[in-house]
């Protein structure tokens, strides 16, 4: 009997025991799209933060009062800050690093302020951040209106800012917001541009942030003690190690720190920040594949358990094809193919389940769509695995069966 017969008595038997085969077949499922949706979730998120890194530029390195603090795991403490570095120690540290880097300071302003113009406003979700003329392109970020701030403007504080695109939406829907004056928490400001719309990355939203000049961030800061972060864009990778070094000097005096002293603040290159990012999320992938893994050894074990069912229930059937001549063999093989089917049934509905979930969770925190193919391919070959070792016993007890015996069963 060849393979093409077989399949054709699977998907017969198959189609006489629907609300059996669904049933198996949604065991599978669900372990399955557990699987796939952790780890397309995972590769979503991942996609995201490559995008968002490699806008913001490979070759740059930023300066904080503390390190980055991304960990999985461990005791969930954070890395003990350095003292703040001041509005003055990051403008000497622009004005005197003699370097081809282009140097960009920022800091947070505040949060949670609602945006007013006219009889429009926003949500009391709106971040005002404090940014020089470098401030956007050290962040990866483009003007679809306007224009950016000029140096004058940012020493002097004027009253202007940049806004994010779904506060221009919110506010202004169709006209132009350009020379607007908008109200931000206690803030008259004139909106001289526009960003492109960015999306949520890591839980921040440019959208939803307005720009306003560095030392008019400094007045309105709702922190008493901020501390400002220095970004520092380097023409190659090339000369990174020698800027970091010139930077270091640089900083180290302006904060007065002694020879002896080790430095009092951190400088993460924007590769190594995603390749601990990365790491850390193997450490996530791993318990996700563990976690899939128990739920399909259920999902298999279950499917055992049915299949030994089939065979009990259908042993006058086989007594009967193993007298009209089918050997232990095409009997072994008829169930190996249909438990086979069954798992890719189930598989191709957790598969896709999997996906849908992973990116909609992906889309919730920021990600974007991904279609991961390996992870198909893998899954259905997961399929066609636990498929055979979980019909392997129960075909091979089918094909035991003596033929009398079968015929005798009720």
């Amino acid at each position: 009997m060849t393979y093409t017969e077989n399949v054709k008595l699977a998907l017969q038997s198959i189609k006489s025991n629907r609300l059996r085969t669904m049933l198996t077949a949604l065991i599978i499922a669900i372990g399955l799209s557990a699987l796939v949706g952790i780890l397309t979730t995972l590769d979503a998120v991942k996609k995201s933060m490559t995008e968002a890194f490699s806008s913001m530029g490979a070759n740059a390195f930023t300066i904080r009062n503390r390190g980055s603090g991304i960990r999985v795991g461990g005791s969930g403490q954070r890395p003990k800050p350095f003292r703040s570095i001041k509005y003055e120690d990051a403008v000497s540290f622009k004005e005197r690093l003699n370097t081809p880097a282009t140097v960009a300071i920022s800091v947070f302003a505040t949060g949670g302020s609602t945006a007013k113009f006219g009889a429009e406003k926003t949500n009391p979700n709106i971040n005002i951040q404090g940014i020089d003329e470098n401030g956007l392109n050290s962040q990866g970020l483009n003007l679809s209106l306007g224009r950016n701030f000029s140096p004058a403007e940012v020493v002097s504080g004027n009253n202007v800012c940049i806004i994010g695109n779904e506060i221009r939406t919110k506010l202004f829907r169709d006209q132009s917001p350009i020379d607007k004056v908008i109200n931000v928490g206690n803030n008259r400001l004139k909106v001289i541009g526009v960003l492109e719309s960015k999306g949520q990355s890591m839980g921040f939203s440019g959208d939803r942030s307005v720009y306003v000049p560095l030392l008019k961030a400094k007045l309105i800061n709702s922190n008493s003690n901020p501390s400002y972060t220095i970004t520092v864009m380097v023409p190659s990778n090339d000369q990174m190690d020698n800027i970091i070094g010139e930077a270091t000097s640089e900083l180290r005096k302006i904060r007065k720190v002694k020879v002896s002293e080790p430095n009092n603040f951190e400088i993460t290159k924007s590769d190594s920040l995603a390749q601990t990012l990365f790491e850390q999320l193997r450490y996530v992938v791993l318990g996700g594949i563990a976690i899939g893994a128990i739920t399909l050894i259920g999902a298999s074990i279950g499917l055992m358990n049915i299949m030994l069912v089939s065979v009990t229930e259908r042993t006058r059937e086989i007594g009967i094809r193993k007298a009209i001549g089918a050997n232990p063999s095409v009997i072994r093989k008829q169930f190996l193919i249909e438990a086979v089917i069954i798992c890719l049934i189930g598989g191709a509905f957790g598969i896709f389940l999997g996906i849908a979930i992973g990116n909609l969770i992906s889309f919730a925190m920021g990600g974007s769509f991904i279609i991961p193919w390996e992870w198909i391919m893998g899954g259905f070959a997961l399929c066609v695995g636990v498929g055979i070792i979980s019909g392997y016993y129960p075909a091979k007890k089918a094909s035991k069966l003596d033929p009398v015996e079968a015929l005798r069963y009720e």
